[in-house]
């Protein structure tokens, strides 16, 4: 095998009969490393719009958020929880009671979700970074005050700074008398003082955030919570505790991690990450496979060679193994040197942004986010190294028959 690698990497280099061969073999090369830096700086854009997506909704999604696998409250006063809310390795633990609501400004109503939330809320550094107006307070002299979404504090024109008007919150009651002439005796309505709007994603923004008491009083619901949600301190290995947290706590709950609590987003950015990587494969494949013409006009330029070499004692698995090592070297020194041009791309990018994503200033980030994967980098490799064996290997077959052809009409 040495010997064949050998001759294999002289071919390469050294300066053939035949100039057209030399053009051939540059194109094939250039072409996969078009191919592979095309493959990881895409791959590696979707990383970076992925971390943009997932961190616009890391905000308002915490690491873990622990809900019943049946109905829509539970008990979080069960020994399981406490011994829970004890563990050393949880940052933030957040009962989370939270209900749809008619919500009343002025003359103007909406129905909005309304999500009470305990103290270790506010406990989340990130969470000034989404305010757009006020403060993000759910306390203040004046008494209980809520934070609102800029889509709902938009529909409804809600003031933050008018001091006289409060939001009215309209809730049904869980016992409707039967008796009962008023309509409005069958609801329980509380009003609160707005301190800030939000705006992270259409989900969330609809939405309003109030203390978790608060909610216990529009909903009447005196002890049950909706959901428990957890962040970890960091170096905590998220799905590990996730499992823990899962056996500890029995088959009446469901433990969901950021991924499963986004499971549609998620879904939808791999499934198009997935996509593009295929057609550009496709596109790489095509490139490959010029190796073969490359590879029958060497063997035509080296008919010479291999009849010495065939008179010395060098059989057909030897002549296979120059041609694929050939072919091999051609395809894996293109790739490298794509792999090397992507990751001097992503240094560029995401150093100086060269690649505008806008000229406006709406954009989340001026330029186009990237951000490298090791794993891409073996991906990458592994395609192109699958299908150059393909390739070389047939090349390498059609060489031996080709100079079959030629030894019997010599």
């Amino acid at each position: 095998m040495n010997t064949s690698f050998y001759i294999a990497k002289r071919y390469l280099f050294a300066k053939k009969s035949t100039n057209a061969i030399n053009v051939i073999s540059g194109i094939s090369m250039a072409g996969v490393m078009v191919g592979s830096a095309a493959l990881i700086i895409i791959l590696s854009v979707f990383n970076g719009l992925e971390t943009v997506v997932l961190g616009m909704f890391d905000t308002f999604t915490p690491q873990l958020e622990i809900t019943p696998a049946k109905g829509k409250t539970f008990d979080p006063q069960t020994a399981s929880f406490k011994e829970l809310k004890q563990d050393k390795e949880i940052l933030t633990f957040t009962e989370v009671l939270q209900e749809n609501a008619l919500l009343k400004y002025n003359n103007k109503q909406a129905v909005g979700m309304v999500k009470g939330v305990g103290s270790d809320y506010l406990k989340n550094e990130k969470l000034d970074s989404t305010i757009r107006e006020g403060r993000f307070v759910l306390q203040n002299s004046s008494g209980e005050s809520a934070v609102m979404g800029s889509g709902l504090q938009a529909y409804l024109a809600v003031n933050t700074v008018d001091p006289f008007t409060e939001l009215e919150i309209f809730s049904p009651k869980k016992t409707i008398s039967v008796n009962s002439i008023n309509p409005a005796d069958d609801f329980v309505a509380k009003s609160i003082r707005v301190s800030g709007v939000f705006e992270v994603q259409q989900e969330f923004d609809n939405g309003i955030i109030v203390p978790l008491q608060f909610a216990r009083a529009l909903l009447g619901e005196e002890k049950n919570v909706s959901a428990i949600e957890i962040n970890l301190k960091p170096g905590v290995d998220v799905d590990e505790f996730k499992q823990t947290v899962a056996e500890k706590i029995g088959s009446g709950y469901e433990v969901r991690n950021q991924a499963e609590q986004n499971r549609s987003l998620y879904h939808i950015l791999t499934t198009e990450k997935w996509a593009v990587y295929i057609i550009l494969t496709f596109i790489l494949i095509i490139a490959i496979f010029n190796i073969i013409g490359s590879l029958t006009m060497l063997v035509i330029d080296k008919v010479k060679d291999v009849a010495i070499l065939s008179s010395l004692g060098a059989g057909k698995k030897l002549i296979k193994r120059i041609f694929l090592f050939e072919g091999m070297m051609i395809t894996m020194t293109g790739c490298i040197l794509g792999l090397i041009i992507g990751l001097i791309f992503y240094f560029f990018q995401h150093t100086y942004g060269i690649i505008k994503m806008g000229e406006d200033n709406t954009t989340l980030v001026s330029s186009y986010p990237i951000a490298l994967k090791w794993k891409d980098f073996i991906l990458v490799f592994a395609t192109v190294g699958v299908f150059s064996f393909l390739a070389s290997a047939l090349s390498s077959n059609l060489s031996v028959k080709k100079i079959d052809q030629i030894n019997q009409t010599i």
